[in-house]
């Protein structure tokens, strides 16, 4: 497949529902698992693991859609893809789009959708196979609280790219500046409408009030927390102890190392592994959203990590690959 073939959708997997009428349909590319039947003919062996599965998590205002073309490079290198909608983005009901749009923060997402989509995804393709969360930007973020918040081990380890904390002074200064100045914008703004209209005014894409409100204090105080949520958000990362892949990329000035730093220094205990994609190792140009085009050794990165935490089959070549061994 090159870079300018079309990337058709994804097949429908199942669909996780709210309580509160909320639908988010996931997709997926399935490895399929070949059976192995016994000589006498009495029924099947005994097979290998199932592949790896990987989940997708959007950025914010990023329709799933959006990583499909990538989602197709994990699956080439043996892993099962999963792709999400963010709750009230993309294909999820109902959309955050327009005026009496229902409101939610990231208490909802983390605490309500991320879970639901977890068991419709278990409930679907069983508790055996490894799962792991891959988040991008905001994705990412809240992949790494509700995996650090989960009452149980839900997933297997976290995948970050592109992705850093949003905290104003994990940025160079001016542009730590002007952060905090477009935060109150924001804040500001989504509070007097109920709604930010991001796809109008090029930021975010249309959010409830509730996802800028959070997103804003976590750039004034560098802190993460939510609305309505009786968690501890900081003190929940302070031990996480998963499997993390962070990697950061060339050219982005949405999330810089340094602030993919602050946001790692969170979880001092999780089991890190970092890493740097640039344009050389892409092929391609890259920045906060680019490198979805060009993610081909990225992929092999991220199936290699996979390995390392769950050997299978079909990723062991990938992980020699990368490894040497």
């Amino acid at each position: 497949m090159t870079q300018q073939e079309p990337v058709g959708e994804l097949p429908l997997l199942t669909t996780a529902e709210l309580p509160d009428g909320t639908r988010l349909p996931v997709r997926a590319l399935r490895v399929p698992e070949p059976e192995r039947f016994l000589p006498s003919g009495s029924g099947p062996a005994p097979g290998p693991p199932p592949a790896p599965m990987v989940l997708i998590l959007p950025a914010m205002g990023v329709p799933a859609r959006f990583y499909r073309r990538f989602a197709r490079q994990l699956h080439d290198e043996g892993l099962t893809v999963l792709t999400v909608d963010l709750r009230g983005q993309g294909e999820s009901t109902p959309s955050a789009a327009g005026r009496g749009a229902p409101g939610h923060g990231y208490r909802a997402i983390v605490e309500e959708d991320l879970p639901a989509v977890v068991a419709a995804i278990r409930d679907e393709l069983g508790t055996e196979p490894p799962l792991f969360l891959l988040g991008h930007s905001l994705g990412g973020q809240l992949a790494l609280v509700y995996a650090a918040s989960a009452r149980r081990p839900a997933v297997d380890g976290v995948a970050v790219v592109a992705t850093g904390s949003v905290w104003f002074r994990a940025f160079a200064p001016l542009r730590g500046a002007g952060l905090l100045l477009v935060q109150l914008l924001i804040a500001g703004t989504a509070t007097v409408l109920g709604r930010w209209p991001g796809t109008r005014l090029g930021f975010g894409g249309n959010q409830p009030k509730g996802v800028m409100r959070d997103w804003a204090r976590q750039v004034r105080t560098g802190r993460y927390s939510a609305e309505g949520s009786p968690l501890d958000y900081e003190s929940t990362l302070a031990t996480l102890t998963l499997p993390v892949l962070a990697i950061s990329v060339d050219d982005d000035t949405y999330a810089p190392a340094s602030s993919l730093t602050h946001l790692l220094d969170k979880a001092p205990e999780a089991r890190l592994t970092r890493r740097h994609y640039t344009t050389q190792e892409a092929g391609a140009p890259l920045d906060h959203f680019a490198w979805t085009r060009a993610g081909g050794a990225l992929a092999k990165w991220v199936a290699a990590w996979t390995t390392e935490e769950h050997p299978h089959p079909r990723t062991l070549a990938a992980h020699r690959a990368i490894t040497g061994f």
